[in-house]
């Protein structure tokens, strides 16, 4: 490629060479679809021009110039200021988004922690009690079997 590179730099005192070297080292996809890329590029709605382009019309007063441009310079420094308001309060919106979105997921979090832990608390008490029950069946039988011992 860097052999390619160096004719084509070399190429433009010969302008035939030149030629056939941009035909043959463009750049081809493999795919038959076009890329989304491109689709984006045919979608594409331009904005509306802006007011101020091709707005100004001179005039022969030199005075008169200066004022208008001063207008023009002012009113384009109001519409900015706008924006910029209007830039800053749309993000201030977003970060209240995310902060309540966060603290939603924070509370939801916090309420699963809670409910595994009341699962596995109860879990717990029911294999205590199990056991519990357990033992009593075992102290029961020993019980009983120490009983019959001592009678024979």
């Amino acid at each position: 490629m860097a052999a390619c590179r160096q004719i084509f730099r070399s190429a433009p005192t010969y302008p035939r060479v030149k030629s056939v070297l941009t035909q043959t080292l463009r750049f081809k996809t493999t795919s038959t679809t076009p890329s989304h890329h491109h689709q984006h590029q045919l979608e594409h709605e331009f904005s509306e021009s802006n007011e101020f382009l091709g707005s100004w019309k001179a005039p022969k007063d030199p005075k008169e110039a200066e004022a208008n441009l001063g207008k023009l310079r002012r009113d384009y420094a109001k519409q900015v200021k706008e924006l910029r308001k209007q830039y800053i309060y749309e993000m201030e919106l977003q970060k209240q988004e995310k902060q309540l979105k966060d603290e939603a997921n924070r509370n939801a979090i916090r309420i699963a922690r809670e409910e595994r832990k009341a699962a596995k608390a109860a879990m717990a008490q029911a294999r205590a009690a199990e056991r519990k029950v357990l033992e009593e069946e075992f102290r029961q039988t020993l019980c009983s079997h120490v009983g019959r011992i001592a009678v024979r």
